[in-house]
């Protein structure tokens, strides 16, 4: 067995890889149209929406500035628990946008008290969320939070990072009245990376229209019309849509309900181990992501020492991320992963602990 547990990119399936390689033709063509059609609207029921799915050619981070672009003139508020989280406040200040935080300790959660406040303190035009942060293995109580937003500031715009959740974890897209939800392929949808899936609401479509530079490789706007029209303005990634096709079929085969339950069970039991070994989970309860699990590294292990021990039985795992490096380790429980494969995991981590 061969199997990475590190957040993205993710192990794929051979049949999956396989479908890159069919032959190419031309982007334009009737036949690659229909496919890319056939890829989004497929896609609708992975986001629970009935608006529309962009598929771009480019990594979530990408998808994160299209937001930024396109439904932002000028103010943002930037929910920050973690390091993706300000990404995506240097994207918003990148692009010149006066973009105030709302920040938190990395572990911690962002709560619907703390957004209430600060939604009356001051009227923006959109927010930016990450429902899991891939750093510190919090989910934020994305729900709780768009029902806040809707109460304070109804016209402001909700714009949600799913990259390392989508497709792994049950997110309502329209029920909860997110405007803008991105994801990427080298997560819990188990494609190589490359691809950012974003679904945009008809509201987010409408002020989109109206900001000014919206820039053209991620102008939504123009991205609407090819979309409606044939597929996108550029040369999309084909090789990746076509395995996103059988993908897609995969993933509807296992049935989203037993998708979501087999990610949360192999969180589970990898918190469950950990916390038996006497170590902390980063994340609070209540607050754990259903993907990738953040824990203490309280032994003072070397990290890099366990994974090349780990890399023998053809495993790895990830060390913290940035500020949290050697602090504390990650194990993704993600897109291809079984509840058997993380039992191999965790007797090779217990072989470890007892070669001492």
């Amino acid at each position: 067995m061969s199997r990475m547990f590190v957040p993205g990119p993710v192990d794929v399936a051979p049949e999956v890889l396989a479908a890159q390689t069919k032959p190419m033709m031309p982007h334009r063509s009737k036949d690659f149209e229909a496919m890319f059609q056939r890829t989004a609207e497929k896609a609708k029921d992975l986001f629970y929406t009935q608006t529309r799915i962009f598929q771009g050619s480019c990594s979530g981070s990408g998808m994160q500035e299209a937001g930024i672009r396109n439904f932002v003139q000028e103010t943002v508020l930037s929910c920050v628990n973690g390091s993706f989280a300000q990404r995506w406040n240097d994207v918003a200040i990148a692009n010149g946008k006066k973009a105030d935080k709302l920040e938190v300790e990395m572990g911690e959660a962002i709560t619907p008290d703390m957004l209430r406040d600060a939604l009356k303190q001051k009227h923006y035009e959109a927010v930016t969320i990450v429902h899991n942060e891939t750093s510190t293995g919090v989910e934020n109580p994305v729900k709780e939070l768009c029902a806040v937003v809707k109460e304070v500031s109804p016209d402001t715009l909700i714009l949600v990072d799913a990259v390392s959740s989508l497709g792994g974890v049950k997110i309502e897209m329209d029920a909860l009245g997110i405007d803008f939800l991105l994801t990427s392929s080298q997560k819990c949808l188990a494609l190589p990376p490359g691809l950012a899936l974003a679904g945009a609401s008809d509201r987010a479509m409408k002020k989109a229209e109206s900001v000014t530079n919206r820039g053209w490789y991620f102008d939504l706007v123009l991205m609407e019309k090819h979309r409606l029209k044939d597929s996108t303005p550029m040369t999309p990634v084909m090789p990746l849509i076509y395995a996103l096709d059988l993908q897609l079929d995969r993933i509807f085969a296992e049935g989203l309900d037993n998708r979501f339950a087999r990610h949360a069970a192999m969180s589970k039991k990898v918190q469950d181990w950990a916390m038996a070994n006497g170590m902390e989970i980063v994340a609070k309860e209540g607050y754990r992501s259903k993907t990738v699990v953040n824990v203490k590294n309280t032994h003072n292990w070397d990290i890099s020492a366990l994974n090349k021990f780990l890399q023998t039985r053809g495993m790895r795992i990830a060390n913290g991320y940035g500020k949290l490096k050697d602090i504390t380790y990650r194990v993704a429980t993600m897109g291809e992963t079984s509840l058997a494969d993380v039992d191999a995991l965790l007797a090779a981590m217990s072989d470890y602990v007892k070669q001492g």
